[in-house]
């Protein structure tokens, strides 16, 4: 007699919800379609499960926002230990904004909340235990990180929300051109030159801050 397969066999069983796949679908959903789209209710519709189901695996809303911020954490390059410390964190703050920037909803709950997850807690501590194994006290390691956080963070948010493309810029120096008279705005009116021309894209540099904080910064 041949042997047939149940219709229902192994490889269409669905995968037993968990934790970590509760916090990927909603890590998705808010890569996809930002925060506003993130509810209890989309997300078990994107798992195929009720709603209810949720809280076997999360407390609530704010539980998942802790836990998908830590999955962004969690893909920082953190300091490791026999590198010099600027060059340390200069690897960290790139891998920070790169982060952020794949998941542009990401910095904003940052700066926002408290943010107690264990790969957020790893990361500032192995930033500060770079920072003091270099020489610094803790409160001039704390001053150095927030500082360099700081423009992390803002450089983010300023490049998520900057309202042309890159190509566009030339484009709209040159409609904007006409409202900056030489006689009245002498400098402006020669950088936007300098853009119309080609000769600057007129956009900022991650690097050029990063580096200003970093050869700014002594052990204390």
């Amino acid at each position: 007699m041949p042997v047939t397969t149940p219709p229902h066999g192994p490889s269409s069983t669905r995968e037993p919800l968990s934790r970590a796949r509760v916090l990927q679908a909603a890590l998705q959903l808010a890569d996809d379609a930002g925060l506003e789209a993130l509810s209890m209710r989309k997300l078990a519709h994107a798992l195929g499960v009720e709603a209810m189901s949720l809280y076997n695996h999360v407390r609530n809303k704010d539980d998942i926002l802790i836990g998908i911020v830590d999955s962004v954490a969690g893909e920082i390059q953190v300091p490791s230990g026999g590198v010099d410390w600027r060059a340390a964190m200069r690897q960290r703050a790139t891998s920070a904004h790169e982060a952020l920037l794949r998941h542009p909803w990401a910095t904003m709950l940052i700066v926002s909340g408290a943010n107690v997850g264990p790969a957020m807690l790893t990361y500032v501590d192995t930033t500060l235990g770079c920072l003091r194994e270099a020489g610094f006290s803790p409160e001039g390691a704390d001053h150095a990180w927030n500082a360099m956080d700081n423009h992390i963070y803002g450089f983010t948010l300023q490049e998520l929300n900057f309202p042309f493309e890159p190509g566009e810029y030339a484009e709209v120096a040159a409609a904007f051109v006409s409202q900056l008279p030489v006689e009245t705005y002498p400098y402006l009116h020669e950088l936007t030159h300098i853009v119309i021309d080609g000769r600057y894209d007129g956009l900022h540099d991650f690097t050029f801050g990063l580096d200003l904080i970093l050869n700014g910064l002594e052990p204390h």
